[in-house]
């Protein structure tokens, strides 16, 4: 089974209440929803606790070649919670930012050539067409709501998230569960992703915490009140 297990409080949604979302959804846009083309599966890290682990369904749009943005449920049901997203971004742009920004994004690489990440649904030669190419990429992972220690609701101050990097990070009772519930074979993926390769530099240093663990906190600071915003008259 799936690893979030908390009920969100609350009384279901009223009847009056579906009616009138199914009458907005035919006439307002949503255009940004709609853009979603991709379903991935993998798993995601605490950068500051690795040992928290869960498993996180990344729905993603394209930006250009070059980025993709990625809404993540835990889970694909009509009922999933929205933990977090996720920016995925080509080796290209990873190189442009600055040094400090670095240690925030993950690299893809071993998540791709081991095989723990797939798209749920889809014959293994057309996810590999793909993620030949998220095999060099690198992504940046906030979480928002911590299913994986059972709270109801997203409490406390969003995290940064990293990925699997090398083998004997998977906890395996999460590598069976996922296995068996979709019907995927990491080690046989394993085999047929060998060909592929990470990006052309090689994974940047300062890539996936920098060997470091990332653990944001929140800090009081002085907050500039609203009457020192310069007016503007017309």
């Amino acid at each position: 089974m799936a690893t979030t297990h908390a009920r969100v409080p609350g009384e279901p949604t009223p009847t009056g209440m579906a009616i009138l979302e199914t009458a907005t959804a035919t006439v307002q846009s949503f255009s940004p929803i709609n853009s979603i083309h991709q379903h991935l599966c993998a798993f995601h890290l605490y950068s500051h606790d690795m040992t928290r682990q869960l498993e996180a369904h990344h729905f993603c749009a394209h930006q250009n070649e070059e980025m993709r943005q990625c809404l993540i449920y835990d889970s694909p049901e009509a009922d999933a919670k929205l933990i977090g997203l996720e920016y995925i971004i080509s080796e290209l742009l990873f190189l442009t930012l600055p040094d400090n920004e670095k240690p925030l994004w993950h690299s893809h690489e071993y998540e791709v050539k081991s095989g723990v990440l797939f798209m749920p649904g889809l014959p293994g030669p057309i996810q590999r067409e793909d993620l030949d190419k998220v095999c060099k990429t690198y992504g940046k992972t906030i979480h928002f709501w911590q299913v994986d220690r059972g709270d109801e609701l997203p409490l406390g101050i969003p995290q940064v998230m990293l990925a699997l990097t090398r083998d004997g990070q998977l906890r395996p009772e999460l590598a069976i569960d996922v296995q068996m519930r979709y019907g995927v074979s990491f080690e046989e993926e394993r085999e047929k992703r060998a060909y592929m390769a990470g990006p052309k530099l090689a994974v940047h240093p300062l890539a996936n915490g920098g060997g470091k663990g990332l653990k944001t906190e929140l800090r009081e600071t002085d907050c500039m009140p609203v009457d020192s915003i310069p007016r503007v008259f017309v």
